[in-house]
């Protein structure tokens, strides 16, 4: 198929972690990403988070517990460059994140640590807030700490994404004020479903200005109430377009970290219907590429460069 895949965001390696599933299962499972159905793609890269909160490693370092389950299957991808390699040989492009800074220990050089091990994507928070920032499940009002806006810089100096999902609406305004391009890598619209998790107007237009990206979510629960179809993200996408978003919009399916997907989705396999569903409204294909691969690609070549 002549369709390109750049998903900012699943949470396959911590499914693989939990299910104590063998290695070579990221090549074929029954979750909602594997390599096999991904490789379909004309060229496939993807945000694998390492992901969890710490009484899901007692006695152990869950960070170097995930980091160990994903080298077990994959090599991290650090640059556009090589990324552009992976896809001539056939390769998932497979980079990393990190999904709350407390996986670290909110420590600067725990941060560099990661960033040598090939990390080139982080979120100061999950639902809990930390001493970096508030969450947007807990403690909103609370913006960055003097730590949280040092450890915001030192990930944009070393060439690390900062990634605002997740984050407190006043931790997304004060990143707004530092100057760096940041992404929501997995966020929708606030505006068509009013749901803390998603962006407020004013954030998008934050994230556009400053040259990043907002990943569409498949999360049902973040999409609408009730009944969930992929018309209901077709209108996440079309409130975002039209605040100046072609080059902002990008794709975040949040897939393996979520349990309710829009009706007639499965897995990774069926971002194609995503795809088909533009089609049908008469979006070409050059914007449709832009919003599935490149306008990601394009922030990971801005700021990995190291």
């Amino acid at each position: 198929m002549d369709i390109p895949l750049f998903d900012g965001h699943c949470d396959a390696i911590l499914r693989l972690y939990t299910d104590r599933s063998p290695t070579g299962a990221l090549k074929k499972n029954d979750n909602h990403v594997d390599l096999e159905r991904g490789l379909r793609y004309s060229k496939y890269a993807q945000f694998f988070a390492l992901f969890g909160v710490p009484e899901m490693f007692p006695g152990k370092d869950g960070f170097e517990e995930l980091y160990r389950r994903f080298r077990a299957e994959l090599s991290p991808c650090r640059t556009a460059a090589e990324a552009a390699a992976a896809a001539e040989r056939g390769q998932c492009a497979a980079f990393l994140s990190i999904e709350g800074a407390e996986l670290i220990d909110c420590d600067p050089l725990r941060l560099e640590q990661a960033y040598e091990k090939g990390v080139r994507s982080i979120c100061l928070s999950w639902n809990r807030a930390t001493r970096l920032c508030g969450s947007s499940a807990e403690d909103g009002g609370r913006g960055l700490s003097s730590e949280g806006r040092e450890f915001v810089m030192l990930a944009n100096r070393l060439g690390m994404i900062v990634d605002v999902s997740h984050l407190s609406d006043a931790g997304v305004r004060d990143i707004a004020g530092m100057g760096i391009p940041f992404i929501a890598s997995h966020s929708n619209s606030r505006a068509v479903y009013p749901h803390p998790r998603n962006l407020d107007d004013d954030m998008f237009r934050a994230v556009r200005d400053s040259g990043g990206t907002a990943g569409l979510n498949l999360f049902a629960d973040f999409l609408g109430e009730g009944r969930v179809t992929v018309e209901d993200v077709i209108r996440h996408a079309e409130h975002f377009l039209d605040l100046g978003g072609e080059k902002t919009l990008a794709i975040g399916g949040d897939l393996d970290g979520c349990d309710r997907l829009p009706e007639g989705i499965e897995g990774i396999q069926d971002m194609t219907k995503l795809y088909a569903a533009f089609t049908d409204r008469g979006y070409g294909k050059e914007l449709l590429d832009d919003i599935f691969y490149n306008n990601l690609m394009r922030v990971v070549e801005r700021v990995c460069t190291i």
